[in-house]
């Protein structure tokens, strides 16, 4: 008896292009394929930064995508989340040094709400009241941003540093700092 003749899947895929969110200008960051638009849905893509602004410095940066609809040829995404690659993390980290992380929630000016975690590397190991002062200085600074600053505002200076400059603006005072980074963000609500 005949085999009976199977329907080639792949024949019935088509390509779909992925684009960043407007607040990264709408831009190319992917092609996907699917036999379906509806399966495009929920996908996660990882970006790096460098690759959105061409800026070789940093490349450290990953920021995630998720495909929310489509239309025609374009898989429309919004922004899911961030962080920074382990390896730029640990290298930042040096002997006699003292890291302060800080991980707190925060709500937006337009109401969404993110989970944002900084870190701070000291220059020389600090006495633990200062890491106390260090934590609230750092929390209180990313509070008062995130209540000015809508969504899209937010995430571009978290992205681009902006915010780790304020907080490193604040906390110099208390002792001498080597680096501030915000070194995850994620969207936890609307």
């Amino acid at each position: 008896m005949a085999r009976a003749k199977g329907r080639d899947s792949w024949r019935l895929k088509k390509w779909y292009e992925i684009v960043a969110s407007p607040m990264f200008g709408s831009q190319k960051i992917g092609e996907t394929i699917a036999a379906d638009p509806e399966q495009l849905k929920g996908r996660v893509l990882e970006v790096t930064l460098r690759d959105l602004i061409d800026d070789y410095s940093k490349s450290h940066v990953k920021l995630y995508f998720k495909v929310t609809r489509v239309e025609g040829e374009r898989a429309i995404t919004e922004f899911v989340s961030h962080d920074m690659a382990r390896g730029y993390i640990r290298s930042q980290v040096r002997r006699r040094a003292t890291k302060v992380d800080c991980r707190t929630d925060v709500t937006t000016a337009n109401g969404k709400k993110l989970r944002i975690t900084a870190m701070v590397i000291s220059l020389r190991r600090v006495q633990s009241s200062h890491i106390d002062s260090i934590h609230s200085k750092m929390e209180e600074t990313i509070q008062e941003r995130a209540k000015k600053l809508e969504f899209d505002q937010l995430v571009q200076e978290i992205a681009l540093g902006k915010l780790a400059s304020d907080i490193y603006k604040r906390v110099k005072e208390i002792c001498p700092i080597r680096r501030v980074e915000v070194k995850k963000s994620k969207v936890i609500g609307e």
